[in-house]
């Protein structure tokens, strides 16, 4: 068995498993033994196991490593001359790459669907929690519809914005390297932003709540899977849950895990961030909304403002298909 567990112990895993995942250890060749990679991916431990000839996958993980700085290059919060770091210094960027513009667009879907419960503008919140601070004024410059697009590129409207793509970004990153490995012989592949074990055979993922352990164990074919567990990493001396709702002063995650599967891994990753914070009735109406969805499982948490971490939910975990 080829796989991992997502959820306990961290913030978010975003998996893209791209090309024929039904492959048993009888359909592959003596060659073609599993090849992993482990290394970082915008700030975030990353993984990639791929089944094929050896000989190639050298070649194959090079061109995957360079794909993603090409990507950090556009994404990253740590790196000051990115293109994100640069709009969020200078108010404005200036011919944005086609991947930039591809993410921001997929934001603003999702964004829609979800009610601005997803919202790319919420950095001055989150850094605010992150430093203890009120969360007003953080607030205050949250807001997607104010990222305005024109001939000369992008700029906020107003002053004391910035964005992040933590939400979503890691997923582009997963879909855009599996087509890179596709491209160089391999389309079964698992690329992980996060961390996974692998054994041999099918690809299989386990998807594990802080509080319940280990939920489901499901096998995904050419999808991408995110998870989302909003206590599994807290911010500053407050402890707040390093998932906030844009735009509602106080309002928690209404479930403690969210697992979404999706046609990208992007979407997938959007969707989680944005779904802590939805009830069952809105988690219904979303793979109607935002077409690729597939499927949604969500892990009850303590009830509505109650916030995460603080023991299991009493409820059963809600499963649904779209």
């Amino acid at each position: 068995m080829i796989g991992g567990r997502i959820g306990s112990g961290i913030g978010r895993r975003r998996f893209l498993v791209a090309g024929t995942a039904a492959l048993g250890l009888g359909g592959l060749a003596a060659r073609d033994a599993v090849t992993r990679w482990r290394g970082t991916a915008l700030g975030a431990p990353a993984a990639i196991s791929l089944r094929g000839p050896q000989d190639l996958a050298r070649p194959a993980l090079a061109a995957a490593r360079a794909e993603i700085a090409r990507i950090e290059a556009q994404f990253s919060l740590h790196r000051p001359d990115s293109a994100l770091s640069r709009l969020n210094r200078d108010g404005a960027l200036a011919e944005p790459a086609e991947a930039f513009l591809g993410l921001l667009a997929l934001s603003r879907r999702v964004h829609a669907a979800t009610g601005g419960a997803f919202d790319p503008t919420v950095q001055p919140l989150l850094a605010a929690l992150a430093r203890g601070e009120p969360s007003g004024p953080g607030r205050a410059a949250v807001g997607l519809e104010d990222v305005r697009a024109d001939k000369a590129g992008l700029r906020f409207a107003r002053p004391g914005m910035a964005m992040t793509f933590n939400g979503a970004a890691q997923g582009l990153a997963a879909d855009l390297v599996a087509k890179v490995l596709r491209a160089h012989g391999f389309p079964d592949a698992l690329v992980d932003a996060g961390e996974i074990r692998a054994g041999v055979g099918r690809w299989r993922v386990g998807v594990e709540d802080p509080a319940r352990g280990l939920v489901e164990t499901r096998r995904i074919e050419a999808a991408g899977l995110a998870v989302s567990s909003p206590s599994a990493l807290v911010l500053g001396p407050g402890r707040a849950a390093h998932i906030a709702h844009p735009g509602q002063p106080g309002r928690g995650p209404l479930w403690s895990t969210v697992a979404v599967e999706a046609a990208s891994a992007a979407l997938a990753d959007a969707v989680s961030t944005a779904a802590v914070f939805l009830d069952e009735d809105a988690l219904r109406d979303l793979p109607a909304r935002l077409p690729g969805l597939r499927r949604i499982l969500a892990v009850p948490g303590r009830g509505p403002g109650r916030g995460p971490g603080r023991g299991p939910g009493r409820g059963p975990v809600l499963r649904i298909r779209a």
